[in-house]
């Protein structure tokens, strides 16, 4: 199936979707909003997924010697066994390695980047969001090596993106590749995004309300790396026809990403009442893990997910923003499995993890997974491409757009798909906290 083809295909999949209907110490002062009167328009920029690149790689890479012929039939027989149906079958564009030769699947890293400067220069981006798997393979390694990663994942492809704007700020969070070397490295991640402008966490999670907003927006940040290893996540098993299975086979995380304090055990509660103290007009939760996710292997995540924190969402937040899928997706819940009986405006939660390394979504489990969740509306998704998302807050209003740019590299920025949301946080429920 050619580019041209797949990306029709995909549109077509998204207007029928459419039918269907702390822990580390505290190293900066947290910005507090005060109640805010809407003023100008606030635009955010969203990207995860994005540390895919050559010069750091898993050593297998390099020692193996993969064709062009045996990288596809790889990709062939993935697709068949993660039950993605056999006509729609594409794969990501490849890079031959200079050393040895191997294909390997070519990553996007600077093209996306390209696109995110172009669009910002010509749209604005007042703050950005980089939502985890900073990394690839193994996040830092609180080592020597660490500086080159540093420069070549962080500095070099984003590090200019609010040139000339003190105040722009990337809101960072924890992705699970982060975690893969050991707490050392994660946390030596953290201290480089607390220390380095224009990026900003404040341990592993926080709250700011950046100042380029205005007051209108308060960031929350929560490592769900942490949460989903202080709970039980089955692993994702499909059925033939897509749909899920459940099983009692469990996933095992890093163990020491498990929660070890009192502040990472009691993460859901900081959560809940961070938001609920916020005066801000726009509360966002950014993280790494989605709610609802549409490539089929990461559902039971997303379940064990929804369960600690879809309530305190559903209460409180306006959008939820998310990595981990290398895909672009925009889904709705309309909060009736989280808070059974009341009467709350559905939640958005925006997909933004395909900075770098494409993944495909699987159709046949998207229409199982809407016709088993009557609260999911699936309003976009789009696999095996390059992009990121932009929103723009303009009083009780957001605007999501999916920006994709093409797999030729050029790093051009095209805007496929726009929606817009109302404001959600404008009280809690009647009789909730």
């Amino acid at each position: 199936m050619d580019h041209s083809t797949h990306l029709r295909g995909a549109f077509l999949l998204s207007f029928a979707l459419l039918a269907v209907a702390c822990t580390a110490p505290t190293q900066r002062t947290a910005h507090q909003p005060a109640a805010a009167q809407p003023s100008k328009p606030v635009t955010l920029l969203v990207f995860g997924d994005g540390g895919y690149h050559y010069d750091h790689l898993e050593k297998k890479v390099y020692e193996k010697v993969v064709t062009e012929e045996q990288f596809m039939a790889k990709e062939r027989k993935d697709w068949v066994e993660e039950r993605r149906p056999p006509e729609e079958f594409d794969a990501p564009p490849m890079y031959k390695l200079p050393s040895n030769g191997s294909v390997i699947p070519a990553t996007g890293q600077m093209p996306v980047s390209r696109a995110m400067h172009s669009y910002c220069a010509q749209h604005g981006c007042d703050f950005a969001t980089m939502l985890g798997d900073n990394i690839y393979p193994d996040g830092a390694m609180a080592d020597e090596g660490d500086a080159k990663r540093f420069a070549d994942l962080f500095t070099t492809p984003y590090g200019s993106l609010g040139a000339g704007r003190p105040d722009f700020r990337i809101y960072g969070v924890l992705g699970n590749h982060d975690w893969h070397s050991s707490r050392d490295g994660a946390l030596a991640q953290v201290r480089f995004l607390e220390t380095t402008t224009p990026f900003f966490m404040n341990g592993l999670f926080y709250r700011d309300a950046p100042a380029a907003a205005h007051g209108d927006v308060e960031i929350f940040a929560i490592d769900t790396e942490v949460m989903l290893a202080s709970t039980t996540v089955r692993e994702a098993v499909l059925a033939e026809d897509a749909s899920e299975v459940e099983t009692e086979e469990l996933e095992q995380l890093e163990p020491w990403a498990a929660p070890q304090n009192d502040a990472e055990r009691n993460m859901v509660r900081w959560l809940t009442a961070s938001l609920a103290s916020s005066k801000a007009r726009w509360k966002i939760v950014i993280a790494h893990h989605p709610l609802w996710s549409t490539a089929g292997s990461k559902f039971q995540q997303a379940k064990s997910l929804r369960r600690l924190i879809m309530p305190t969402l559903c209460r409180y937040a306006d959008l939820y923003l998310a990595g981990h899928e290398h895909t672009l997706e925009v889904h709705t819940d309309n909060c009736t499995e989280a808070l059974p009986g009341s009467d709350v405006p559905p939640l958005p939660q925006v997909v933004s993890g395909s900075a770098s390394k494409m993944r495909p979504t699987n159709s046949a489990f998207i229409r199982e997974q809407v016709k088993a969740n009557p609260e999911l509306r699936t309003l976009f998704a789009r696999g095996l491409t390059w992009g990121f998302a932009h929103l723009t807050f303009e009083g009780d209003q957001v605007t999501v757009r999916m920006i994709e740019t093409p797999r030729d590299g050029s790093g051009t920025a095209q805007v496929t798909y726009e929606h817009s949301f109302p404001r959600r946080s404008s009280a809690a429920p009647e009789g909730m906290p």
